[in-house]
């Protein structure tokens, strides 16, 4: 059995990533997101939203063109570039992007039949310091997923995948309310195997790391049940690594910030009417929650 750890402000107040005010734009890291298709722009725009108010330096969005106007339109203090359509093209200036990066996120919004999802995924499992999967890059076919389970045991940081339920179950091979059942067992399994982090979210959210513990979270709240709101979870755990953050550590600080952030807008706009371009504008009280000095001024 897993030894099960409780994700509360005790916890994650003693993560805080420095943030001195001498501080500039490449002290606090850079983020690439990778995320984004024609029919899910959104995606792209939360996540990018959410990594820039974790406090990171600086934040791209490699994406189709549609998304990159989508973000430009909403996000003006983000960095575009365009990811290109013949794959060698795309593949080298993905491993280029990677050392101007921390950290990296793929799979937001990005459909799971992309032509490129492994090999693109594999450049960033290769060449990223810190990378966040979640989404479309979640592939349940099994020689894409065997390859996948071998890309992240080669890695010496723990890469972060940020599957639902269903995602994970098709993972696993199980059905929803199997891994339901078991998701404190089932998670540790996994991250142990393949020495990875798994942030598997449901209304009670663990995450499972590499060494066998687990942390678990629970405070339901309908208003987070809603496309989405893991836009916005992995675009934020993205950014708390660029900022030097442990992939443990910036996971569980995400899921207590998220969660907090999705109380107070739900306590104030109500679990039915919120969204989750709502959580942006509520992170402050994440913060605020979670012992970050920096939003207590």
């Amino acid at each position: 059995m897993a030894e099960i750890r409780i994700i509360d402000r005790e916890l994650v107040s003693g993560f805080e990533p420095l943030r001195p005010d001498t501080g500039h734009k490449n002290t606090f890291g850079s983020v690439l997101i990778c995320a984004g298709s024609e029919f899910m722009t959104g995606a792209a725009v939360l996540a990018c939203s959410s990594a820039l108010r974790s406090g990171a330096g600086l934040v791209k969005v490699f994406s189709e063109e549609k998304t990159l106007n989508a973000v430009s339109c909403i996000e003006p203090c983000a960095l575009l570039e365009l990811r290109p359509a013949k794959t060698a093209e795309l593949l080298k200036a993905a491993s280029g992007l990677c050392g101007k990066s921390r950290s990296v996120l793929i799979g937001s919004g990005m459909p799971s039949d992309y032509k490129d999802m492994e090999a693109l995924t594999e450049v960033f499992l290769r060449d990223a310091g810190n990378v966040v999967i979640d989404a479309g890059a979640l592939t349940h076919k099994p020689d894409v997923l065997s390859r996948l389970k071998e890309r992240l045991k080669a890695r010496s940081v723990p890469a972060v995948l940020t599957p639902h339920i269903g995602e994970f179950a098709r993972l696993v091979r199980l059905s929803n309310p199997e891994v339901s059942e078991h998701t404190e067992e089932l998670s540790s399994d996994f991250a142990v195997r393949n020495k990875c982090i798994v942030v598997l979210k449901s209304y009670k959210t663990t995450v499972a790391v590499p060494d066998g513990t687990v942390y678990s979270y629970m405070e339901a709240n309908s208003g987070l049940a809603k496309g989405g709101s893991g836009d916005v979870l992995a675009g934020l755990i993205a950014g708390l690594l660029a900022q030097g953050m442990e992939p443990y550590k910036a996971a569980c600080s995400a899921v207590y910030i998220h969660s907090k952030a999705g109380r107070a807008a739900a306590d104030d706009l109500g679990a039915r009417y919120m969204l989750p371009s709502d959580l942006l504008n509520y992170l402050p009280e994440g913060y605020q929650e979670a012992g970050w000095s920096d939003d207590d001024d």
